[in-house]
């Protein structure tokens, strides 16, 4: 597994760029309760760090590590979960990417916050290892 570089001195802040992705959540996702099953939520989670963190690296990325992941309340079949990601952390290689998601009642438009979680990316060059973020792709604000 490649090494995170979270204990660098060089780390960057990120921006509030974020990533959106919508998933209506149909039977096929569910488990046995009708609602969304725990490793669909996960792999949907990762999917949305993953588009946030190749967006900032602009190359190839691996998941490192998920550290935290809450699930609040479920998701039911024929609601619409809204996925927020955000890069929060750019160190030498490695990113910290957030990942929020909101599901939404089709029928009544409410909305509430359903997962949470934190995950760390790495940028790797064409044989996996571990490349740095080039520079130029970093936003002007996190140089300065």
């Amino acid at each position: 597994m490649p090494q995170t570089d979270s204990d660098q001195t060089d780390n960057v802040q990120a921006d509030s760029d974020q990533t959106v992705l919508i998933e209506m959540i149909f039977p096929e996702q569910t488990n046995h309760y009708g609602t969304l099953f725990g490793g669909n939520a996960l792999a949907l989670m990762a999917k949305a760090a993953f588009v946030a963190a190749i967006r900032r690296a602009r190359g190839a990325v691996v998941m490192a590590r998920s550290d935290r992941v809450d699930f609040a309340t479920p998701v039911r079949v024929g609601e619409m979960l809204e996925l927020r990601a955000q890069v929060i952390r750019i160190g030498r290689s490695s990113m910290s990417v957030t990942v929020t998601g909101e599901a939404e009642d089709m029928a009544t438009g409410e909305r509430r916050p359903v997962l949470a979680g934190r995950f760390e990316m790495v940028a790797v060059d064409e044989a996996g290892r571990p490349r740095a973020i080039a520079k130029e792709f970093l936003k002007k604000e996190e140089t300065a």
